[in-house]
C-alpha cells in the first residue's frame, strides 16, 4: 500500500474535507547502476567543488543565481523556504471546468486523493457523486514539497482524483517548437483523404488499455537473463520504414485498406454495419430494453465503446435525449440537439478502470 505523500484540506465554498493524496501510477522500468567499464565499481555523483576539486557537504550547498559570469546572487535555503508556499496545507477549489474543454497537453501527473477522517466519508461521497453527475472538475492551487500546482480534481469509479497541470506560459508554441509543419492547406485531393478516412475507419478499436503493454521492457530483461546465462543474444532493429512518396499515396492507402479488411476477414461496408447494428443494440439497452449494462462513473450505465456507437449527428432530438437520460446527464431537458450530442460525447469519453476486488 502506498503512502500518502501529502495531507491537507479540501474546500469548496464553505466545507472542508480532510484528504490525502496517493500516488497513482508506477514505474516498471528496468533500473540499472552506472559502474566503470571493465570492472563492477560502482559510479556515483558527488557534489564537488570545481575549483578545489574537494568534496562539499550537502548542508554547505547554497543557491546561486548568475547575474553576470562570475557574478552571483547567493539565496539560502531557509530564505526560500519563507517564501516557499510549501506551508499551505490547503487545496481550495475556485471553480469548476468541462474537463472536456480542457486540452490533454495540460495534465502531468495523476494521484488518488483519499478522505483523511472517517468521520468525513457522506461529504466526501457528497463530492464524488456531484463532480459525476455534473461532468466537471474542480480546478484548484495548492502547494507540495515546495512548489505551486496548478490542478483539476475529479470523480472517477466512487472516488476524487487530483490531475496537476502545467501552467499555460509552460506550455510551447508547436509553430515555433516544430520545424517544417506545413499549412493547414488541402493539397489533397477528395479520392486521397476519402481513402484516408476508410483506412481509419477500418482500423478503429475499442479502447482497451490492457491490450497494450511494454515490450521494450521485456527486452531488456530477457537480454539481462541471457547475459547473466551466459547466452549470446541476436539483436535486431529490423528495416526503417522508407517515407511514403507523394505519387505513391493513394496507392499505398489502397493498399493498407485492403489488408485491413483482409485481417477482418470482411469487407469495410460489413464492418461499418456491423458496429452500426452494435450502435442501435446500445440504444436499445439505453432505453430499457433486456441484458446487463456495465455499470460506470458514479454507478451510472457506461456508454457503448466508441466502436459500437454511430454517428450521434444522425440520431433525432428525442433519440439523443432517451440516451440522455440513461445516462444521467444533467439539465437536459433544456439542452438543445447540439448541446445534447456533445453532452453525449462528453460521457462517452474512456475512462481508466480501476482494479478493486469484488
Amino acid at each position: 500500500m502506498a503512502k500518502a505523500v501529502w495531507k491537507g484540506t479540501l474546500t469548496f465554498g464553505l466545507v472542508s474535507l480532510p484528504v490525502a493524496l496517493y500516488p497513482a501510477t508506477e514505474s516498471h522500468a528496468v533500473r540499472f547502476h552506472q559502474l566503470q567499464r571493465g570492472t563492477t565499481d560502482r559510479v556515483r555523483l558527488r557534489r564537488v567543488n570545481e575549483r578545489t576539486g574537494e568534496e562539499v557537504p550537502f548542508e554547505d550547498v547554497v543557491k546561486g543565481y548568475e547575474l553576470a559570469e562570475g557574478q552571483y546572487v547567493v539565496v539560502e535555503p531557509a530564505e526560500l523556504e519563507e517564501l516557499s508556499p510549501g506551508r499551505s496545507r490547503t487545496i481550495e477549489i475556485g471553480g469548476f471546468a468541462d474537463l472536456a474543454e480542457i486540452d490533454p497537453v495540460f495534465f502531468d501527473k495523476t494521484y488518488y486523493l483519499g478522505p483523511a477522517d472517517p468521520a468525513t466519508a457522506k461529504v466526501y461521497q457528497l463530492l464524488v457523486e456531484a463532480l459525476a453527475h455534473s461532468h466537471r472538475a474542480g480546478i484548484a492551487v495548492f502547494a507540495m514539497r515546495g512548489k505551486e500546482y496548478l490542478t483539476a480534481v475529479d470523480s472517477a469509479d466512487g472516488l476524487l482524483e487530483l490531475r496537476t497541470m502545467h501552467w499555460a506560459d509552460e506550455l510551447r508554441d508547436p509553430q515555433q517548437e516544430v520545424p517544417d509543419l506545413p499549412d493547414r492547406r488541402r493539397d489533397f485531393n477528395r479520392t486521397e483523404l476519402a481513402t484516408a478516412e476508410q483506412l481509419i475507419e477500418m482500423l478503429s478499436v475499442g479502447w482497451n488499455p490492457e491490450d497494450y503493454h511494454d515490450t521494450y521492457e521485456e527486452r531488456v530483461r530477457e537480454l539481462v537473463e541471457a547475459k547473466a546465462e551466459g547466452r549470446e543474444v541476436a539483436l535486431s532493429t529490423g528495416d526503417e520504414p522508407e517515407p511514403t512518396e507523394l505519387t505513391d499515396l493513394v496507392d499505398v492507402l489502397r493498399r493498407s485498406l485492403d489488408e485491413a479488411r483482409a485481417a477482418r476477414g470482411g469487407s469495410a461496408g460489413g464492418a461499418r454495419a456491423g458496429r452500426a447494428g452494435a450502435g442501435r443494440a446500445g440504444a436499445g439497452r439505453a432505453a430499457g430494453s433486456k441484458g446487463s449494462p456495465k455499470r460506470g462513473r458514479a454507478g451510472r450505465e457506461a456508454p457503448e465503446p466508441a466502436e459500437a456507437v454511430e454517428d450521434l449527428a444522425s440520431l433525432s432530438k428525442t433519440e439523443l435525449y432517451r440516451r440522455a437520460a440513461a445516462l444521467g446527464v444533467p439539465h437536459r431537458s433544456t439542452m438543445t440537439r447540439d448541446q445534447l450530442q456533445y453532452a453525449l460525447k462528453a460521457a462517452a469519453r474512456p475512462r481508466r478502470k480501476l482494479g478493486r476486488a469484488s
